[in-house]
């Protein structure tokens, strides 16, 4: 192994919860190996990131109730491509070339792994996002 994935691999985070064996598919490896602790280390960068969406849409979210926060949330990640592709930017950069050769080969189902998870961290920092902290971070 290179530097650069030695480098990559030794500043993620260990998830106890995110088991990696023999019973599981290609994908669901992925997922717990990779993906996840990656999503993990650039929880802050994502934070900020979706900080910066909501003023560069006029922070209608601050105005929205919670059930319509969640929804927005959720159409930031599944419906505008620009947002999109820019989160899976910033996971895809983090992978070792051995981690994107195995993704490229199914980068859809996995792609759909990866915004799930960056939309379930969003959301369980929602309290992240209220106005009051919107200046804090």
């Amino acid at each position: 192994m290179n530097d650069r994935s030695t480098n990559l691999k030794s500043i993620r985070p260990t998830i106890a919860s995110a088991k990696v064996n023999d019973n599981m598919s290609a994908d669901e490896c992925f997922q717990n190996g990779t993906l996840r602790p990656i999503i993990k280390l650039q929880n802050h960068l994502l934070i900020v990131v979706f900080k910066n969406y909501i003023t560069k849409r006029k922070n209608v979210f601050y105005d929205l109730s919670l059930p319509k926060q969640l929804a927005y949330i959720e159409n930031a990640i599944h419906k505008d491509m620009k947002f999109r592709n820019s989160l899976k930017g910033m996971i895809i950069g983090q992978f070792t070339v051995e981690e994107y050769a195995l993704y490229i080969q199914n980068s859809s189902a996995l792609n759909k792994r990866m915004m799930n998870i960056v939309k379930e961290r969003l959301v369980s920092n929602i309290q992240l996002f209220s106005r009051s902290l919107a200046k804090a971070i």
